[in-house]
């Protein structure tokens, strides 16, 4: 018979809290012990997540109170700079419990795992916490890895998200009206991700961030200069060598469009635009910020530090 785990969520109020409890709710393997969220404290999980049918209420939990649960799972999706405090107080008290954070609070911290599967999977030891990738970090990083050794200068990107990539605080970049009928920049130089991306690709990147008035989804168009002329047959066997064995990657031959990509767990590859100098490509990656670029792989990396198989409650891409 096979074991369940327990796991609690801290911060659950938010959107990928949301499609964590989800995909939660389907995992055969996974109980939901608690839900911290202070905003909600006190109301069904059910009402605010249909999708999941047990008796779990949202609770306002201090660390300590997180600390004393006794969880196998601990999931961190808290804004930055809040999740020290959650972890601390799990090391003080001995805990075991593998811990994900889908923050960037630990994506620079050599101690924690940087769980980016599809890339990194190979190098996991059984650590037991693990950084959840960015979700422009995670776009930029597929759409670059199968050229990073021929790259000859640093790797544009130019990214648009959904405004649910600006979380549910308010802001000029999560409201509707003022983001109605246009494409609002921001952060153009010096963003975390392109910080993120840089450090785990090894290779400098530099990242123009933009926000649409779409909900979720994120295109991200990256111009590659290249150190040697390559051709289209040569581009494209890179990479399906790279991806083909990926359940939740898929390369296409066209720039794939976010509106296609919205609600699903995988990343489309594609558009391979080549310069007629034959050494300037250009690759467009989309995948969803809430799910890729959050819950789907917080899933993937919890399913990882059990010894689960890794897409387990993951629904077919």
């Amino acid at each position: 018979m096979s074991r369940t785990f327990t796991i609690g969520i801290v911060g659950a109020r938010g959107y990928v809290g949301v499609e964590l409890i989800k995909l939660i709710a389907g995992h055969p393997s996974l109980s939901l012990a608690f839900v911290g969220s202070r905003e909600l404290d006190g109301r069904a999980v059910a009402e605010i997540v249909p999708e999941y049918t047990g008796p779990a209420r949202y609770a306002t939990l201090d660390p300590a109170a997180v600390a004393a649960q006794a969880v196998d799972v601990l999931l961190l999706a808290l804004p930055n700079g809040m999740a020290a405090a959650y972890v601390a107080a799990l090391d003080a008290a001995g805990s075991t419990a593998l811990i994900v954070d889908v923050s960037a609070d630990y994506r620079f911290d050599d101690e924690w795992f940087y769980g980016l599967p599809e890339l990194q999977r190979a190098n996991y030891r059984g650590q037991r916490k693990i950084s959840n990738p960015g979700c422009y970090a995670t776009a930029m990083q597929l759409a670059i890895a199968p050229m990073t050794e021929l790259l000859a200068r640093p790797a544009q990107c130019f990214g648009v998200s959904g405004y649910s990539g600006a979380g549910t605080t308010p802001s000029d970049e999560n409201d509707p009206d003022k983001l109605r009928d246009n494409l609002m920049p921001y952060s153009l130089v010096g963003h975390l991700h392109e910080r993120e991306v840089t450090r785990h690709l090894g290779h400098p990147v530099e990242f123009m961030p933009h926000v649409a008035p779409h909900f979720r989804g994120i295109t991200m168009t990256v111009n590659l200069h290249l150190k040697m002329k390559m051709w289209q047959g040569e581009v494209l066997e890179r990479y399906h060598a790279r991806y083909d064995g990926e359940r939740l990657i898929r390369i296409v031959d066209a720039a794939p469009w976010v509106s296609k990509i919205a609600g699903r767990h995988g990343v489309e590859v594609g558009g391979f635009a080549l310069a007629p100098d034959n050494r300037r490509l250009v690759v467009v990656a989309t995948l969803d910020n809430l799910l890729k670029g959050a819950a789907t792989q917080a899933m993937q990396n919890i399913n990882i530090g059990l010894g689960l198989p890794e897409f387990a409650a993951i629904p077919e891409f």
